[in-house]
């Protein structure tokens, strides 16, 4: 207690007002070119996005202590970027302590920041103080213009050392900040960024600070969007479950404990599958935290209590589990706090232990208001809860099954499944391919060592629309689970798998499409960690053969074709083919085109947004025709390469 009392002494001897004094250097910039990793995660896309996540969390962070309403990010057409705000603009005054500008200070020493001071600053993401100067250390080049006092000031860096000292440069009404930096290639893997990662990045930005207004343009694609939601966390959930069947409202509350801000807002729909993302000061937390664990804890907890209370469960002989209750849940978990735990600076988990027991305190005493407010919710969510524990009886009986046969581990693996010799995972790759007879010329074609063969036959189940015992149950989806031999959902273990590679082949064609949209699904839906870690690839066999003599061209678009067509000249003697199906190309044609990694095309299956990715198998696969309806007539136009036969 005497050092609590000690540090708030400090604190109040801060002035309130926020000027260079308010800088606190914790140590210099050294070695964060050498070792990017330390401060962003990777040196590839990921650590690419997250430059920018960094300079719009210190606008957040302003829009977050009241400066700040309004936001402006924009990708050049040379591969840099611009973030503008409208909040207090980073204080230009000397620093007491370093003798230089605070801007300076700010953008060329590590841990040196205005979010150490909670008198400026009580909730903020960025409080290790090391963003934006690791951003400027990560560029090429990097500008700051400064909007404050009636002045504008600017400092420009190089790979995060000063060009020349800062200088007022105009006069301006407004405040705020603007930042351009372009990330240096000699750092990163790529420097290209993505826009429906950065979309992601900012709609969810906007989601979880409602009223603030962030405006995005890509230069190099003309494309632009602004996102700004008045409902805040509660039109969160809204879009996700837009092409849904809701079961009631979304429940919405805030609570405040201490220095901590809970706001939740959750919806059930008829769904199977939960939907939980969660959020602290702003990070998303993909790997959860203790405000996950907390918010489960609490849901569980007031949802037994009412239903005991009220004898909901007189005819069932079981509690409901946490899993039973968070079938078909949407939530949002987003909570604010003035000194944060995360684990690593990219921040994916919350690690603040006290914060478990005052989020499920707060969840318990919100939710058993709301419960005794409103007994028709309540009774629905408990219905939709005890069907999901009948079902989780059917799935463990299930899966006890699929256990005896060795499906969930990879023992006793499927008669169709051709397998490779070596059994390196590094090494290895399977082709899920559609239909026996393309099976059984990839089979031929492949190289024995390190290339293993599953046909899949007929329509396998679209697991959006059923339970996991039904997808355990499924004769299609057997097969592949057996051979990946990492189990699924809950049982899903990434350690155990056979195949580096997992490369579907399907025919370029409608119906190949469903395939692959089916397989993606199941991926999604139970072995997401598969997409994730990048192990999930989609083949591209050719749509035609152009033939001239003894010279063969394979053309894997109409353009491509057409530009053959043109190379080749005079038609005479020209054949061209139009391959409908895999089986249409023999073994030799197939290994070629589609599976020599010396020659082959395929496609990396990653999940940049998870929010669109849900939104839009829910629409794709799910339950309701209109919006899917709706989806498809508007993206009509946009569809270049029609599959005019099938």
């Amino acid at each position: 207690m005497a050092d609590k009392e000690s540090a708030d002494e400090v604190l109040e001897e801060v002035p309130e007002k926020y000027d260079a004094r308010s800088i606190q250097v914790l140590k210099g910039l050294e070695g964060v070119r050498k070792r990017p990793a330390m401060y962003i995660g990777s040196v590839g896309t990921d650590g690419l996005h997250h430059l920018v996540y960094e300079v719009v969390s210190n606008s957040i962070d302003e829009a977050m202590a009241g400066y700040c309403d309004a936001i402006e990010v924009c990708v050049h057409s040379d591969g840099s970027v611009t973030v503008l705000d409208n909040g207090s603009g980073i204080p230009v005054d000397i620093h007491p302590g370093q003798k230089r500008p605070a801007l300076e200070v700010v953008m060329t020493m590590l841990h040196a920041g205005g979010k150490f001071h909670r008198h400026h600053y009580k909730v903020s993401g960025g409080l290790h103080g090391v963003g934006v100067s690791v951003v400027n250390a990560l560029s090429e080049w990097c500008c700051v213009e400064v909007y404050r006092d009636g002045k504008v000031y600017q400092q420009s860096y190089h790979q995060g050392v000063p060009d020349a000292d800062m200088v007022a440069a105009g006069k301006s009404k407004r405040t705020g900040t603007k930042t351009t930096f372009k990330p240096d290639e000699g750092i990163f893997e790529t420097i290209e960024f993505s826009y429906d990662a950065l979309s992601q990045m900012l709609r969810e930005f906007a989601f979880l600070n409602k009223g603030v207004k962030i405006s995005f343009a890509d230069d190099r694609s003309q494309k632009s969007t602004v996102f700004e939601y008045k409902g805040g966390i509660v039109s969160f959930v809204e879009y996700l479950d837009e092409n849904k069947n809701p079961l009631h409202a979304p429940i919405y509350f805030e609570r405040a404990k201490d220095d901590t801000i809970v706001e939740i807002a959750l919806q059930y729909t008829d769904a199977y599958n939960e939907n939980i993302f969660s959020y602290a000061n702003n990070m998303n937390t993909v790997d959860g935290g203790t405000h996950l664990i907390g918010f489960k804890s609490g849901l569980t907890r007031s949802l037994n209590a009412y239903a005991q209370k009220y004898d909901l469960l007189k005819n069932v002989k079981f509690s409901l589990t946490g899993e039973d209750v968070r079938e078909g849940l949407t939530a949002v978990i987003s909570v604010k706090m003035a000194a944060p735990q995360f684990e690593g600076q990219t921040k994916h988990k919350l690690g603040n232990s006290e914060i478990k027991g005052i989020v499920e305190s707060l969840v318990n005493d919100a939710l058993t208001e709301f419960f005794e407010e409103n007994p028709s919710v309540v009774r629905k969510i408990v219905e939709k809860s005890v069907e999901a524990a009948r079902a989780r009886e059917a799935a463990r009986k299930a899966r006890e099954l699929t256990r005896r046969k060795g499906i969930l581990d990879g023992g006793g693996l499927p008669g169709k499944l051709a397998d490779c010799t070596i059994k390196d995972p590094q090494t290895c790759e399977i082709f899920l391919v559609e239909g026996d007879s393309a099976g059984g010329s990839a089979k031929q074609g492949r190289d024995r060592r390190y290339q293993a063969v599953l046909p899949l036959w007929g329509k396998m189940l679209n697991v959006e629309k059923a339970r996991i015992d039904k997808v355990l149950g499924n004769d299609k989806l057997q097969p592949v689970i057996t051979a990946l031999g990492i189990g699924i959902a809950e049982d899903l273990d990434l350690s155990r798998i056979r195949y580096g590679k997992v490369i579907i082949m399907a025919d370029a064609d409608v119906d190949g499409s469903h395939i692959r949209t089916l397989i993606l699904t199941f991926f999604f839906r139970y072995m997401r960690e598969l997409i994730e870690r990048g192990h999930v690839y989609i083949a591209q066999p050719p749509l035609f053969l152009v033939k001239k003599g003894k010279e063969e061209n394979y053309a894997f678009s109409d353009a491509e074709r057409d530009a053959i067509l043109q190379r080749l000249g005079d038609r005479k003697g020209v054949m061209v083919q139009r391959y409908k199906g895999l089986a249409e190309m023999n073994p030799e044609q197939l290994w070629k085109t589609t599976m020599d990694p010396e020659s082959r095309t395929i496609l990396r299956v990653t999940l940049e947004d998870a929010v669109e990715a849900d939104y839009l198998f829910t629409l794709l696969m799910g339950g309701e025709v209109e919006p899917r309806r709706n989806f498809v007539q508007s993206h009509a136009k946009d569809v270049t390469e029609f599959d005019t036969w099938a």
